[in-house]
């Protein structure tokens, strides 16, 4: 596995990933302390794991190397296999991102921007998407998906003007049918379906409606905690099998709502470093 790493590291360039290629470059491919930051992992921990020193990775940990190289099905299959651990399911929309949404993603650094499963889960945030939105890796289960949290967490709801709750309850299980309506009952949409039927009465009601929608662009205002309103449009660039959406969030120049995504990549930048500085 360390050979494999180191291999695939080396094979990177700075501009594969939206990386600066930097003065006085001498290694090949991208530097340990790049890839660690990539998989938001020490690069202590990476270190080790390059020197056959470290401990057998989490699938988890699997997860964000497989990311942050830019494996290929195969190749992240392979990482598994050797690391000891079971390789997901090839075409699971749970574990591994999009490349062509990824590299779309990697470009994106001056405004919010996240690739979501079509239930809703947050694969990848940049800084800007986490400065606004909050870690969304910090949900586990049935959590993950927003959908299942904006029925059940009322906190989820504290980012909407309470006006606008009502449009977005509706989007949720609009969204969430066009997803059953793929993977089918015994899916894990299903399960997120026959979950929210037994503990939200609002869920339910909405369900019966039989509401069918995929949004590809919205309008609207999200309430952050320090900036206060802030009006942005929503773009969303779909995989071709609808299983993966790179949505990104902006505002048209000289707005109110362009100036606050000024602000906001202020307070990204701040957290960034400060998560960085932790790990």
């Amino acid at each position: 596995m360390a050979e494999f790493l180191r291999r695939h590291r080396e094979a990177l360039r700075p501009e594969d990933v939206a990386l600066p290629p930097g003065a006085r470059r001498r290694a090949r491919g991208l530097r340990r302390e790049e890839v660690a930051s990539l998989a938001v992992m020490s690069t202590d921990y990476y270190t080790r794991l390059e020197q056959r020193r470290g401990p057998q990775p989490s699938e988890q940990m699997l997860a964000s190397l497989a990311r942050a190289l830019r494996l290929t099905d195969d190749e992240r299959a392979y990482l598994y296999r050797i690391a000891g651990r079971n390789a997901p399911a090839r075409l699971s929309a749970h574990t591994h991102v999009a490349p062509a949404l990824l590299r779309v993603l990697d470009h994106l650094d001056d405004t919010p921007a996240m690739i979501l499963t079509d239930l809703n889960e947050a694969l990848v945030q940049n800084r800007m998407a986490i400065a606004l939105f909050g870690d969304a890796s910090r949900h586990t289960g049935l959590a993950r998906s927003a959908i299942y949290r904006w029925f059940t967490d009322p906190s989820e709801r504290a980012l909407y003007p309470e006006d606008d709750h009502e449009r977005q309850s509706r989007a949720q299980v609009a969204n969430l049918r066009a997803a059953h309506g793929l993977r089918g009952p015994e899916s894990r949409a299903g399960t997120l379906v026959r979950t929210l039927q037994r503990t939200s009465a609002e869920f339910a009601e909405l369900w019966d409606r039989h509401e069918v929608a995929q949004r590809f662009e919205d309008h609207k205002t999200l309430l952050h905690p320090e900036l206060g309103p802030i009006e942005l449009d929503c773009q969303a660039l779909f995989t071709e099998d609808q299983s993966q959406t790179l949505l990104v969030l902006t505002a048209p120049p000289r707005t109110e709502g362009h100036e606050k995504l000024g602000l906001l990549a202020v307070l990204g930048l701040n957290r960034f470093t400060e998560a960085q500085t932790d790990v």
